[in-house]
């Protein structure tokens, strides 16, 4: 249900609300929040909620520290997690400077920018995300541990697969969150898990794989265990993805779907520092499945971006090399700007690769391009992106290269 101001402040009365978190999230895309009391609602709508931006990840310095926090009604959620009688909600928030100006590493406002692109030239982009993490064992002290849960393989069963009951948990939580997971699974890795979403509008995709990570790690940790969603966890296990279901409709309906896809292609290895952005996102690309030819196919699972065996309006782009450290509204921008400059130069795609590339010969891997191998490759290829200028304000390039 989409609220308005004025019923998010009436549920919160009738429903016995008695805190209000509202949530942001940094660069980095980790979530942060504050939590008001029903009192201040009035205010926050009216003025916003002030934050001290200086001990944010990338929200400035100490000088000019002070930013805004604006909720936005028609992401009201309630935490089912926390207690019926004194129930505590959340709602994302829009951040401005003291005047009201946008913040400009306001990462939610930079894909709204690029939602307003895509809808001034006609198309609209869909998103869904498949998201993949670990969950490993505490120690006596409650601190996280290398043990995994389990010791079970690709899409087991109970008792082997000791994560059935997180995942089922997890999804029945994020149902009564108003998210609707599609799937889930034991993945490859020992104590390894993806759950897959149903496609959506691109903010209210990127607002649930922010509110999916939250909801793990806090179902997880009820349950004794620690969900860890970094890219490569385990030395000689497989790394985490989150690979990205993408698709686009014009006004009539039409899917330009291989102009999209040219686009991407084209612009991924300046794009691939937002997309991957940690030093050990670098050791999942190239291993166990992660890609890091740039490359097409139809339903082969090496290529960097695979046309799923779907129909109609099931009909996808999986793009298989982000992973779960990436901010997913930064993540959905350059992809929706990527496909944008496909369609609108009429890009052609390459032939596909109908091919092992994980088993090819290197001489077969010479005539593709690569992604960036290591960080610093990847942030030299964004820092000199005119695209990527094109994309960002000049301040996120700043801060996220910096990082």
């Amino acid at each position: 249900m989409k609220y308005t101001e004025q019923e998010v402040m009436q549920f919160v009365m009738e429903e016995d609300v008695k805190f209000i978190r509202l949530a942001f999230c940094d660069v980095r895309g980790e979530q942060k929040n504050v939590s008001i009391m029903p009192e201040e609602l009035k205010r926050a709508f009216e003025h916003g909620i002030s934050i001290d931006g200086s001990a944010i990840a990338g929200f400035g310095g100490g000088v000019h520290s002070d930013l805004f926090l604006h909720p936005v009604a028609d992401t009201l959620s309630t935490l089912p997690w926390r207690p019926e009688h004194g129930r505590v909600v959340h709602m994302f928030c829009n951040v401005t400077y003291p005047d009201g100006r946008v913040f400009e590493n306001d990462t939610r406002y930079i894909l709204k920018q690029a939602i307003e692109e895509a809808k001034k030239a006609g198309y609209t982009f869909y998103f869904g995300a498949e998201m993949e993490f670990y969950l490993f064992k505490l120690d006596e002290e409650g601190e996280p541990t290398n043990t995994p849960y389990d010791k079970a393989g690709y899409m087991s069963i109970a008792p082997a697969d000791k994560g059935e009951n997180v995942r089922r948990e997890i999804c029945l939580t994020l149902e009564q969150m108003g998210i609707h997971p599609e799937s889930s699974h034991h993945e490859e890795g020992p104590g390894q898990n993806e759950i897959d979403f149903r496609y959506s509008d691109a903010l209210s995709a990127a607002d649930n794989a922010i509110t999916f990570r939250t909801v793990v790690r806090t179902i997880a940790a009820l349950n004794g265990l620690h969900a860890d969603f970094s890219p490569k966890p385990l030395k000689g296990a497989p790394g985490s993805g989150m690979h990205i279901n993408m698709s686009v409709k014009d006004k009539a309906g039409n899917m330009p779907l291989q102009d999209m896809m040219a686009g991407v292609l084209d612009k991924i290895p300046e794009m691939t520092a937002f997309l991957n952005p940690c030093d050990a996102s670098y050791e999942r690309l190239g291993s166990h499945k992660a890609p890091y030819i740039i490359s097409w196919s139809k339903e082969n699972r090496s290529q960097l971006i695979r046309i799923p065996a779907a129909h109609g309006e099931y009909k996808r782009a999986e793009l298989r090399s982000p992973d779960p450290s990436a901010n997913p509204y930064l993540a959905f921008a350059l992809m929706i700007y990527a496909g944008l400059h496909g369609i609108k130069n009429h890009l052609q795609l390459p032939e596909p690769a109908d091919i092992n590339l994980f088993t090819a010969d290197e001489e077969t891997l010479s005539h593709f391009r690569r992604l960036p191998a290591t960080k610093p490759d990847a942030i030299a290829a964004a820092a000199n992106s005119e695209f990527i200028r094109g994309c960002l304000p000049e301040m996120m390039i700043r801060t996220f290269c910096s990082i």
